[in-house]
């Protein structure tokens, strides 16, 4: 099967016609405009390719995801929370975050038209950071897109001890508090299974993302703000 080439209109294939192989890839080309990527993210459908390459869109099957009460965090990392060095906000230094993410040392896929990209959506509202502070320097964070009651998680990164994790814990009760719903990890990994992050099937996600799509969250869940851990 052929992945379909995007042209200007916006428009994406249905994800049901993604590859098997290499798992999700549903298209490519098209730019990354801020109109781009909001229909994309409203259709389950997100970009990851490598720097100084084509865009290419995914919609992987099956997706991964954290559903509310899930959340594990084990005897170790419960133990770090309660002894923390860290202050944790959001909205406080979204391209910072962004830049964070794209200076790990395990390699990223987040070039200068991806940070471009994603800092149009935050300002716009769409997008957003959590942040990770130890004596006023940035140590950790993450950032991703909010649709609804639905947050999609892009990126995170760690400079410190746990600073990641305890960015996603605090982001996720916080998220809650304001009638979050479903966090989207997108490809599974070893760093959100271990935060409870399981797989179900695509067609399973998008039922849970047109679900998503018709509420909003609590006014306030995105004011900048110190996020109690």
């Amino acid at each position: 099967m052929l992945i379909a080439q995007l042209d200007n209109s916006y428009e994406f294939p249905h994800p049901d016609n993604a590859l098997a192989e290499p798992n999700g890839l549903l298209a490519f080309g098209g730019d990354l405009s801020a109109e781009r990527l909001k229909t994309a993210y409203s259709k389950g459908i997100f970009p990851w390719f490598s720097p100084n390459e084509l865009p290419l869109w995914w919609s992987p099957d099956p997706r991964a995801v954290l559903i509310p009460g899930e959340l594990h965090t084990g005897r170790t990392l419960r133990r770090f929370i309660r002894k923390h060095p860290y202050q944790i906000t959001v909205n406080y230094a979204f391209e910072q975050v962004v830049y964070g993410c794209a200076q790990r040392q395990e390699g990223t896929w987040i070039g200068s038209d991806i940070q471009l990209g994603y800092q149009t959506l935050h300002q716009e509202g769409l997008a957003h950071s959590v942040e990770v502070w130890h004596k006023q320097q940035l140590v950790g964070g993450l950032y991703g897109v909010n649709i609804g009651t639905l947050f999609c998680g892009e990126s995170m990164f760690s400079k410190m001890e746990n600073a990641s994790k305890c960015a996603f814990v605090a982001f996720y009760h916080h998220f809650l508090r304001h009638g979050g719903q479903l966090f989207d990890c997108q490809v599974l990994n070893h760093h959100t299974e271990s935060l409870g992050a399981k797989n179900i099937p695509r067609k399973e996600f998008l039922r849970y993302l047109g679900q998503c799509q018709k509420q909003s969250l609590q006014t306030g869940c995105w004011d900048a703000q110190l996020l109690e851990l």
